[in-house]
């Protein structure tokens, strides 16, 4: 069965984004990091990231505050994403790798937002594959609303056909949150940027924090 994740809810995303938090370059404003971005919130990135509880891929409850223990790039998904996500999360992967080699550390993480069908089990076998210090995220479907609304993330479920209850596809935005625990929410990167490109800015951010 052909799978596909909607294009048109990303789009929607980034007009809701743009729209609501007016992003805009700018330099010389007192922001410390204005020099890595791309683009800036205005008014700073305070609405987006907060407290979340879930279920780590290791079957324990963990908070925000056990997960972003330092530098973290967090991305919202599902395993069963038949492209986009793997395409992101190994994207996001290598931007690690490559800061390694550089001397640096960054945790990636990868929040479910199909808690239906991606128990902790599910996650540990996909982000072991991914990366050895990815971190799987998931927990109840209360839970994961709650983590969603937080970082301001969209995701919708499909219905799917009868007879095959169990193939469905999930719209969902594509953005990875770089977070930092004495700053939070830092900036966000999309996936048009490359593993390099997403490694030499978040090496930017941490050259300068």
């Amino acid at each position: 069965m052909l799978r596909i994740v909607s294009w048109g809810a990303a789009v929607s995303v980034v007009a809701v984004l743009a729209g609501t938090y007016a992003y805009t370059k700018f330099a010389g404003s007192g922001d410390k990091f204005a020099d890595c971005r791309v683009g800036a919130v205005a008014g700073g990135g305070g609405a987006i990231g907060g407290p979340f509880e879930l279920v780590s891929e290791t079957g324990e409850t963990v908070t925000d505050k056990d997960v972003i223990t330092g530098p973290t790039i967090i991305y919202f998904g599902y395993t069963f994403c038949p492209d986009v996500c793997p395409l992101d999360n190994a994207r996001n992967a290598e931007a690690v790798s490559i800061l390694a080699e550089r001397g640096y550390t960054v945790k990636p993480v990868f929040i479910s937002i199909d808690p239906e069908r991606d128990s902790p089990e599910t996650m540990r076998e996909f982000t072991d594959v991914m990366h050895p210090d990815m971190l799987g995220l998931t927990g109840s479907s209360e839970q994961v609303k709650a983590a969603s609304k937080a970082y301001r993330t969209y995701f919708k479920r499909h219905e799917p056909e009868e007879g095959d209850e169990e193939f469905y596809l999930v719209d969902h935005s594509t953005f990875t949150y770089f977070m930092q625990p004495d700053v939070g929410f830092v900036d966000f990167f999309k996936r048009d940027e490359s593993e390099v490109q997403m490694a030499d800015r978040l090496q930017c951010f941490l050259d300068k924090s």
